[in-house]
């Protein structure tokens, strides 16, 4: 291998170990607010509704700038979003932890919120142009530096509440390191992509309506793929730890326990999802990762015990988090370098709010009356039927086959 190869891949490969850092900051800091709500109830004097809702916001601010980071990256290399997004989310943490009313965090919350969703729209593009022929493999291993983020985020909360060193509340020590890591790491990326070149090698993608016109029918396959799965994976999880107490008849610490199994099954499955993604045909695999998420689904009401419970948990978390990769894998691969980045934002911007309501649907069906293994089952049902129609699709040669590598 020459010296002049062996750079670049160095080069290459320092990108992508500082974009696998930020993902793990932004990730963390949309899934920092839960471990830390009964201190913001503390420190405010608020309700559980009036600090749950800041759970709710940096949601909403991590889908509310997918279109619109779609159009910078029409104007501007990625490269330069992914940092902007880095710098985003260093200056919002700063600002949480300096808030001095729940008003103020609210703000900054959507803040963190939008850094994160700049961040996913302009660094899965720039995967696919760092790696071309392993798309699968980089976005696995990028998307297990995230899913870390949410099995380790209570951990580190609980380490630093119990420090009593701190001269201001603990919660506010959280934002603050959040908000130093993430501008050391953004440093850390610019000097990276400095190094690599990316400013001449990145070509800027067209305009999003063009990149629709050409690629709607891939565009639309992943959005009915992950837009449903992910609605109603948002749903059941977040009511996950209540069906176990009220359903099933554990214990707190037991409910909590299998969801955090759940999360934890994500992180193999990233990578595992992502390897293969490279290797097997696109449309196959995703149909086989939907039917094994709606069998999951389906087998998690009827079984009884602990132990059942958390082996059935296991799978479905290992399951649901094969499809992400999975799915960007085939956007990713088989959208045109044209239309990479702004195809995949019309993509993104579209299925996180489809995403975002599933809490709500699950929450309003229960409130009118549906017990929690009726809605399961429905739901488990409506992933089932667009599993049914894209296998059709498939047989008739009417749905994207995609191209590996």
């Amino acid at each position: 291998m020459t010296n002049a190869r062996r750079g670049r891949i160095g080069t290459r490969t320092g990108v992508f170990g500082t974009l696998c850092g930020l993902v793990f900051l932004v990730n963390f800091g949309r899934v920092v607010y839960a471990p830390l709500l009964e201190p913001f109830r503390t420190t405010f004097g608020a309700s559980a509704g009036a600090v749950g809702l800041l759970a709710t916001l940096v949601w909403i601010g991590s889908a509310a700038p997918r279109f619109p980071t779609g159009y910078l990256l029409t104007k501007y290399p990625r490269h330069r979003i992914v940092l902007a997004s880095g710098l985003v989310l260093a200056a919002s943490s700063a600002v949480a932890a300096a808030a001095p009313t729940l008003r103020a965090l609210y703000v900054a919350t959507v803040l963190v919120g939008v850094g994160s969703g700049v961040y996913y729209v302009s660094a899965h593009p720039l995967i696919g142009q760092l790696y071309p022929s392993r798309v699968g493999r980089a976005i696995g291993i990028h998307g297990t530096a995230s899913q870390i983020a949410a099995v380790v985020a209570p951990g580190i909360v609980a380490v630093v509440l119990a420090v009593a060193i701190w001269p201001v509340a603990p919660w506010r020590v959280v934002f603050l390191l959040l908000a130093a890591v993430a501008l050391g790491s953004s440093v850390l990326f610019w000097l990276a992509a400095k190094r690599t070149d990316l400013e001449a090698s990145t070509p800027l993608d067209l305009e999003l309506r063009a990149a629709f016109r050409s690629q709607w029918r891939l565009i639309l396959t992943g959005i009915a793929v992950i837009g449903l799965a992910g609605m109603v994976w948002i749903g059941v999880f977040n009511f996950y730890v209540t069906y176990l107490i009220e359903t099933k008849g554990f214990g707190g610490g037991r409910s909590r326990t299998v969801l955090t199994v759940v999360f934890a099954a994500g992180v193999p499955a990233f990578w595992f999802g992502g390897r293969l993604a490279d290797r097997l045909s696109f449309v196959p695999l995703l149909l086989a990762v939907l039917g094994t998420y709606v069998a999951s689904l389906l087998a998690l009401v009827v079984v009884e015990g602990f132990a059942a419970v958390l082996i059935v948990s296991a799978v479905l978390g290992f399951v649901i988090h094969c499809l992400f990769p999975v799915t960007d894998t085939y956007l990713l691969t088989s959208l045109p370098e044209r239309y990479r980045g702004s195809g995949y934002a019309v993509f993104s911007g579209t299925m996180m709010p489809i995403q975002a309501v599933g809490s709500v649907l699950v929450g309003g069906l229960v409130d009118a009356g549906f017990g929690y293994d009726r809605v399961f089952v429905g739901l488990a049902l409506a992933v089932a039927a667009l599993t049914a129609c894209l296998a059709v699709l498939a047989a008739v040669g009417r749905l994207p086959a995609g191209t590996n590598g």
